[in-house]
């Protein structure tokens, strides 16, 4: 399955491909565009030599990875905060599963334990542990037992109320449009 989270090709094939890169995104879309967070990764690679490495991030000093996120176009509205979140996921992944994201999802022994090892990550609250670990099941098929249940609502087939329902324009569209009916909403 491929990923379709920003306007680009191979923005899309890195997230598809590279599953630091994937929680990267995951980890910056927050207080900025959606397809921007998911296009970070890219400008990550290039800026970092064409690799995105775990144990490599982690290591960095968090001042010179602010440099990183901060160079024109910035990775995230709030470079600092973001690269040093960066840095401790990235130090989570390379100590406690190898170096592979892979492993953090892979792991799991049901979607109970991975919503609750996704809440452990910075950056991570609840909500985003289950959009994430829907979007897994969903596009990925990454499905321990009970996942949709631990992901609930973002499980469930058939809605667009988040990342993990985008598969195309159109998805796209579909969530955008949920999203501004719940701000709607919130302002009544």
């Amino acid at each position: 399955m491929s990923i379709y989270l920003t306007t680009r090709d191979d923005h899309n094939e890195l997230l598809s491909e590279e599953p630091l890169a994937l929680l990267i995104g995951m980890l910056l879309d927050q207080q900025i565009p959606m397809e921007r967070a998911f296009a970070a990764p890219a400008l990550l690679k290039e800026r970092l030599g064409g690799k995105v490495d775990a144990a490599q991030i982690a290591a960095m000093d968090v001042e010179t990875l602010t440099e990183v996120f901060s160079q024109k176009p910035a990775l995230h509205r709030f470079p600092k905060s973001m690269a040093a979140r960066c840095t401790l996921l990235c130090e989570i992944v390379a100590t406690q599963y190898h170096n592979d994201a892979r492993e953090l999802w892979l792991g799991a022994k049901d979607g109970d334990d991975l919503v609750m090892r996704l809440t452990k990550l910075p950056g991570f609250g609840e909500q985003k542990a289950k959009i994430f670990a829907a979007l897994l099941g969903k596009q990925l098929g990454i499905t321990p037992p009970n996942w949709r249940q631990a992901t609930d609502p973002f499980g469930q087939e058939g809605v667009y109320i988040s990342v993990a329902d985008i598969t195309s324009e159109e998805t796209l569209r579909l969530v955008k449009d949920y999203k501004a009916l719940m701000k709607a909403k919130i302002k009544k």
